[in-house]
């Protein structure tokens, strides 16, 4: 099968339907095209995202099945409650962008660094979080950024794309306390793309991507957040159990 290719200077070009990508590798759908905005925001709409390495032209991907977490299920392990409480962490939004993109993009524990957020990508979603499209969690601990993640935001889906830690449970927490926000502002997934342990544990589930099609048919064009995002200061009372009874 011949991989269509997207004109670079067409960003109003239509992608393939989802449907069409590769069964092997997973989910490869186009290549070409350009990170524009534009071309960004269509793709999250239609369930694809750009993933390659330097060197390689820009490959579009629509795996089946998803990975997704709904907000209302995320998992809270006995361990994260206790980190939580300990509050050995700071959590905000929006207020380190940049340094969280090139973190998620530097050399992770028994890997090389993480190539796919070339340069061309990390320009690109800071153009995104310029416009106010994308968005970060950045976990602190004692003013040093120590974890974290971002994405984009479509409507009323958060579409994840990358997190960090250099201490034990930084992106978790981060990854929690979003999906609380999340919650609260009635966002209805968070999409996780493909398939790892961590995510898994923290409650994401694979769906076919027909049924996630759908729910982005229906929750992508209502209202989102606009602007910068903020935390709500009492996020915690969401995640841990009521004290018990005297």
């Amino acid at each position: 099968m011949r991989l269509p290719w997207l004109d670079p200077h067409d960003d109003g070009q239509p992608f393939p339907p989802p449907d069409r990508a590769l069964t092997e590798p997973d989910g490869l759908l186009a290549a070409g095209g350009s990170l524009a905005p534009r071309r960004l925001l269509r793709a999250y709409r239609q369930g694809i995202f750009p993933w390659y390495s330097v060197g390689q032209p820009i490959l579009w991907w629509s795996p089946d099945p998803r990975l997704v977490l709904f907000p209302e299920t995320v998992n809270v392990s006995r361990s994260l409650r206790q980190t939580l409480k300990k509050g050995r962490f700071t959590l905000t939004a929006d207020t380190a962008f940049e340094a969280v993109i090139t973190a998620c993009a530097g050399p992770r524990v028994g890997q090389e660094a993480g190539t796919w957020i070339t340069p061309e990508m990390n320009r690109a979603y800071r153009r995104l979080y310029r416009l106010g499209h994308a968005h970060s969690i950045e976990t602190w601990r004692q003013g040093e950024l120590v974890g974290g993640l971002y994405g984009v935001a479509v409507g009323q889906i958060f579409f994840g794309e990358s997190m960090f830690s250099t201490m034990s449970d930084a992106s978790k927490v981060a990854l929690a306390l979003l999906a609380a926000q999340l919650r609260r502002w009635d966002f209805a997934l968070i999409d996780c793309q493909v398939r790892t342990q961590h995510l898994a544990r923290m409650g994401a589930v694979e769906i076919a991507r027909a049924t996630f099609l759908r729910l982005l048919d229906r929750y992508c064009p209502l209202p989102g957040r606009s602007g910068p995002w903020r935390l709500d200061d009492d996020l915690l009372v969401d995640l841990l159990p009521p004290p018990a009874p005297p």
